[in-house]
């Protein structure tokens, strides 16, 4: 007997089967995950990236309070195929994310630090942020010792994108009054 060949395809997850495999707990709490069109990635962070993510929350909480919340590796909403964990996000602090997880329209900054991932943030990731139209998104290129800027969404990309060296200042675009000076 013969059978017919089978077609092998990738299972797309929703937000919502991944919060309900959470809630199940399915998924492993000490793991930090995130939904990216659709598919499951396990983000490692190393001691240098760590330290950063320390460092800057640090001076993004004492610049920005009052005017924006600051997340710190929680989960944005960008549509039912991304459930992305930035580093930082600055959110519009007027909002109430009690009951779900921040849209983009409330997002006024991203902040990824990376290293080992620096190809998949810059790839897949920089552009989701684009499609669903995230402001602003830095990364901080922990290898190189600079930060990348990346603005004005267009499609799956950003027109303006400029680089910004350790131990310069740049301020985001929903607060010019308030440079950060990069780590």
């Amino acid at each position: 007997m013969r059978y017919p060949e089978a077609m092998v395809t990738l299972k797309k997850w929703t937000v919502d089967e991944l919060l309900a495999m959470d809630k199940a707990g399915l998924l492993n709490p000490e793991k930090r995950i995130e939904l990216i069109d659709g598919e499951v990635y396990e983000m490692p962070i190393g001691e240098n990236h760590a330290d950063v993510v320390d460092r800057l929350t640090e001076v993004l909480v004492k610049q920005f309070s009052g005017k924006a919340r600051v997340r710190v590796q929680n989960p944005i909403f960008l549509d039912q195929a991304d459930l992305v964990q930035p580093d930082f996000a600055l959110l519009d602090a007027a909002q109430d994310y009690r009951n779900h997880h921040p849209r983009p329209e409330s997002v006024y900054l991203v902040i990824e630090g990376s290293d080992t991932t620096l190809a998949h943030d810059r790839g897949k990731k920089l552009g989701r942020y684009a499609r669903v139209g995230v402001r602003e998104v830095w990364i901080v290129n922990l290898n190189a010792g600079y930060t990348e800027v990346y603005r004005d969404p267009h499609g799956d990309e950003y027109l303006t994108k400029f680089v910004v060296q350790k131990g310069s200042s740049v301020a985001p675009l929903a607060f010019p009054g308030d440079a950060v000076t990069l780590l």
